[in-house]
C-alpha cells in the first residue's frame, strides 16, 4: 500500500521519546510563515485542526496533517519525515532536544498516484 507520509527510523525514535515526555502528539506540515515549510510536532490539543486540514496518514501512530491548499501542490509527492541535529521550528516540540524534523520528498510514480486516487477521497 502506498503511503502519503512516512518516517525514517531516526524520526520514529524521536517521536517515541517525545510521546514518552508529552503524551499523544500530532504533526502539521507548516506552510511557510515563521518556521519555513517544516513538519511541526505538537502535543495533541495544542493545535486546532480545521476543516481545511487534510489527514495524510500517521507516522509512529501520530496523525500528520497539511492544509488543503498546500496539499493541492504536494498531492503528487510522498513526504518522508526525517530528523537532523539542530534547532528547528520554535513551536515544534523537538527543538529542546537539539533536533529538528525535516521533510524530504519524492514524486509518486504514475502507478502509485493512480493507486492513491483510487483508494482515497481527499
Amino acid at each position: 500500500m502506498v503511503e502519503r507520509v512516512k518516517a525514517t527510523k531516526a524520526a520514529l525514535d524521536l517521536i517515541d521519546r517525545l510521546k514518552d515526555k508529552h503524551g499523544p502528539l500530532l504533526f502539521h506540515q507548516s506552510g511557510g510563515c515563521c518556521d519555513g515549510s517544516s513538519p511541526m510536532c505538537y502535543e495533541e490539543g495544542d493545535l486546532i485542526i480545521g476543516s481545511q486540514d487534510v489527514l495524510l496518514g500517521k507516522i509512529g501512530e501520530t496523525p500528520f496533517y497539511m492544509n488543503q491548499r498546500q496539499y493541492d501542490y504536494w498531492k503528487h509527492t510522498q513526504l518522508i519525515i526525517d530528523v537532523v541535529d539542530g534547532r528547528g521550528g520554535m513551536f515544534s516540540l523537538e527543538g529542546v532536544e537539539g533536533k529538528r524534523f525535516l521533510t524530504r520528498s519524492r514524486a509518486f510514480t504514475s502507478e502509485e498516484y493512480e493507486e492513491l486516487k483510487a483508494s482515497e477521497t481527499l
